[in-house]
């Protein structure tokens, strides 16, 4: 059961929208030491020197004192910051397409969706705010941070479940590809169908792999042209599990070139590791269309990025 939407909600600063929680029962002398338990990534010391900076405020907009007692069921708003400085993702979103409703970006590679671990503000959720001043922006889909290409972006709360019921209905077409390995007996099979049951690994972390069972995972395999002891190729994915189209390459025998999870876990994916920018991963959301289920309008966006079996290492932006 969903929470009931807040009367009011402060405004967003620098991009990012206010977080909310509410006081529950427990031994928390004050709101200080409530929040360092509730939200423990953050100390108490940081949690005291933010109240005191007038960073929480309570349900009426007014900022909480540092001291202040805990009222149980009281709700508290706070903007989610770090503490330490987030590294500089040298890449640049670019707008395709935009309406009332609708937001299409096309997102480079190496930057995170939303705001997680050590991204807030090197997120695509957080620019686009920042770029467009609108604070009601959601992602109708995601991206690996590893993906570049084609993101929707729901603008209006009132539309966000039309668009939303398109991708668990399926009632959109994606096309990706990717480049990878060139293998004479794959090619000899293509197009395919691969279709299968993906589950996450327990013996290999964010790993994702096939298991017995009943399908949960298709997608359509085709190629665009090889180069050598490289290719391109088409994937159209028919559902939308994790990793779904990096782990059906992999099982196939031709994990994608710069993938840093398959086949093996990479260490410059461990915590505080920074990403190879010479090496993206060469996964490209070339396409989404649809039918607009607002305006009855057709819709087809394509990314304007280039994917290739000689990829270049990226250039960092200079915006």
């Amino acid at each position: 059961m969903s929470r009931a939407r807040p009367a009011w909600t402060p405004p967003m600063r620098d991009g990012v929208g206010a977080s909310r929680v509410a006081i529950t029962p427990g031994p928390w002398p004050t709101v200080a030491d409530y929040l360092a338990h509730r939200l423990s990534t953050v100390s108490l010391e940081d949690w005291r020197l933010r109240l005191d900076r007038g960073e929480v405020l309570d349900a009426q907009g007014r900022p909480v004192a540092p001291g202040a007692p805990c009222v149980v069921h009281s709700t508290l708003w706070y903007w989610r910051t770090l503490d330490t400085p987030e590294p500089r993702i040298p890449f640049e979103a670019e707008v395709l397409f935009r309406d009332d409703w609708l937001l299409a970006v096309d997102k480079p590679h190496f930057l995170p969706m939303t705001p997680k671990g050590r991204y807030v503000q090197e997120t695509l959720l957080v620019r686009l705010k920042r770029l467009t001043g609108i604070e009601t922006l959601v992602p109708m889909h995601r991206l690996d941070r590893e993906t570049a290409g084609v993101v929707l972006f729901s603008i209006r709360p009132e539309t966000r479940h039309a668009y939303q019921s398109m991708f668990r209905d399926r009632a959109i077409h994606k096309v990706y590809e990717a480049v990878a390995p060139w293998s004479d007996a794959l090619a000899a099979t293509l197009p395919l169908e691969r279709s299968s049951r993906l589950a996450e690994r327990e013996d290999a972390f964010m790993q994702m792999h096939e298991v017995p069972g009943e399908p949960n995972a298709v997608t359509r395999v085709a190629l665009i042209e090889r180069h050598g002891a490289l290719a391109r190729y088409r994937l159209t994915p028919q559902t939308g599990q994790k990793h779904q189209l990096r782990a059906h390459l992999n099982a196939l025998g031709i994990p994608i070139v710069g993938d840093r999870i398959y086949p093996v876990l990479q260490p410059d994916l461990a915590p505080g590791a920074e990403p190879d920018y010479r090496e993206p991963l060469r996964l490209l959301a070339r396409e989404i269309a649809f039918t607009d289920p607002v305006t009855g309008d057709a819709r087809r966006f394509a990314s304007q990025r280039t994917l290739s079996p000689n990829h270049p290492a990226l250039t960092p932006s200079t915006a």
